[in-house]
């Protein structure tokens, strides 16, 4: 943990502060100073009011970057990766422009679970070798390798969270119940794959928990409970809330019907164990489940 005395408080870079950004800045405020970075000066006011100290910086100009080294003692890295190729040239010019000072004693990087590509519905531990299946993926461990790395070069505390797919009824692009609405069809169940999930509010949490308590070059499975094919994940959304479930097809009616992306996430199957975020981060979760989700959102409120 880092140091805290009464005259000083910790102070945090967010880089990529959007939706769990913000819900990491809700948990923090008034305990750490939070310095969020931003590319569009038109987020830096919503960025002030929500209580963090804006930056503007461009991961893509690495030369908008120089006034970061020597601000933060932590660093929580959410920022994803370009659209392409095989590398992230966004992590190194941040790991550049923070190597510039020794002030960094912790870096939580936020990564995927498509690093594993398909498991074949097999449950993984941490210790599962990564074996991506996608660009996207590959820049992910690119990712990881280059802050793995830039942690033993400078003696910082790095720590890794593998996330899967994030939802909140709240989050803009993750809410599930869009996804029902358009009707976007699903794979039979004879053919369908197991997904993992984490609501957003406890992947904050999560991210907390491993700037507080993250072992060094250690991997945490930042995932709920729950261990549910895509298609009663999506189902189990369509009858909590009164909505049409969606069609089902069969391996080869989706490959035809559907776009490269979009059979890009039908292709990988596999369960997360997330005993680490649990035992070794004390994270008690608030949604084990997303069935947890529905019945809160779902519960009369009391007047």
């Amino acid at each position: 943990m880092l140091p805290c005395s009464r005259a000083r408080r910790p102070v945090l870079l967010i880089v990529g502060c959007g939706d769990v950004g913000l819900r990491v800045l809700r948990l923090l405020r008034g305990r750490w100073r939070v310095l969020a970075l931003s590319s569009s000066a038109a987020r830096l006011p919503a960025l002030r009011a929500a209580g963090a100290v804006p930056l503007l910086g461009n991961l893509d100009d690495a030369a908008s970057l120089g006034r970061l080294a020597g601000l933060a003692d932590a660093v929580l890295h959410l920022a994803p990766p370009p659209g392409q190729g095989r590398s992230d040239p966004r992590t190194a010019a941040l790991l550049q422009a923070l190597a510039r000072s020794p002030r960094v004693r912790r870096l939580v990087y936020a990564s995927t679970s498509g690093v594993y590509g398909d498991a074949g519905g097999a449950r993984l531990d941490e210790t599962r070798a990564v074996n991506p299946g996608t660009e996207r993926a590959q820049r992910r461990v690119d990712a990881e390798t280059r802050v793995r790395h830039y942690g033993r070069a400078f003696g910082v505390c790095v720590s890794l969270l593998r996330v899967p797919g994030i939802y909140a009824l709240d989050r803009e692009g993750g809410d599930p119940r869009e996804r029902v609405r358009r009707a976007q069809p699903l794979l039979a169940p004879g053919d369908d794959v197991y997904t993992n999930h984490i609501h957003a509010d406890d992947l904050a949490r999560a991210c907390v928990a491993a700037l507080m308590r993250g072992a060094p070059q250690r991997v945490y499975h930042a995932s709920d409970d729950s261990e549910s094919k895509m298609g009663d994940y999506f189902d189990s959304v369509a009858d909590a809330f009164g909505l049409a479930r969606a069609p089902r097809l069969s391996r080869d009616e989706a490959a035809r019907r559907l776009s490269p992306m979009q059979m890009s996430f039908l292709t990988e199957s596999r369960r997360l164990d997330n005993r680490r975020l649990r035992v070794e981060l004390a994270l008690r979760l608030r949604y084990p489940t997303p069935a947890a989700a529905w019945a809160e959102a779902i519960r009369p409120t009391r007047a």
